[in-house]
């Protein structure tokens, strides 16, 4: 199966407009040029979930290393029902710790069981709340995580991730703020609806500047 491939799930001239009427975000989109988010595909929910979980606190190449040896124990298809026929040993001699190891056994149990959809349109048909809701269900799997996959696989607009490292510093710079709260964040961003996705790939990509 290859990825799922989609377009963003909103129109970014409409909602660039909205949020250009906020000064301060109109010089901010001004400086960094033009909204050029992309979208990551992948097969299925349960292999980008896979793959995020793989990800988590380790640096770029060495988690891609791991996560390509984790994946080609499965070179046809990556299947809850293939992850839960391998032995163990298996999977933490790919590189997985201990804890994604029985985090994407769990991810492939829920899904097999059908709280974790198996299609991108069974995803596609939930808010994004309700998606928040179901997948914190799953071991290893926090709020943060389902917002990337929010963003960055299914294109939702109106994300806003107030416990990601990058928002909050890219935040503070902007509004010239030491350590911005996450109550101060919530409320100004109100404003921003249903278009805070934007605004929360504008601060990402002010960093890497």
């Amino acid at each position: 199966m290859g990825p799922a491939r989609f377009e963003l799930d909103f129109d970014p001239a409409v909602a660039l407009k909205q949020l250009r009427r906020e000064p301060e975000l109109a010089r901010f989109f001004r400086r960094l040029g033009p909204f050029q988010m992309n979208l990551r595909p992948s097969p299925t929910p349960f292999e980008a979930l896979a793959e995020s979980v793989t990800y988590q606190q380790l640096n770029g190449k060495a988690a891609a290393s791991i996560y390509g040896r984790f994946r080609g124990l499965f070179p046809r298809s990556l299947k809850p029902e293939l992850v839960l026929a391998m032995p163990e040993e298996k999977l933490r001699e790919a590189g997985l710790s201990l804890a994604k190891t029985r985090a994407i056994r769990d991810l492939a149990e829920k899904t097999k069981d059908g709280l974790v959809p198996a299609s991108w349109s069974g995803l596609r048909k939930m808010e994004d709340e309700a998606i928040v809701q179901r997948l914190v269900q799953v071991r290893g799997i926090g709020r943060w995580t389902v917002e990337m996959l929010l963003i960055f696989r299914l294109g939702r607009p109106d994300v806003w991730p107030v416990d990601d490292f990058a928002i909050r510093k890219g935040y503070g710079l902007l509004f010239g703020q030491d350590q911005p709260q996450k109550k101060e964040m919530m409320q100004r961003a109100e404003a921003w609806r249903p278009y805070r996705t934007v605004v929360a790939w504008y601060l990402w990509h002010s960093l890497a500047e």
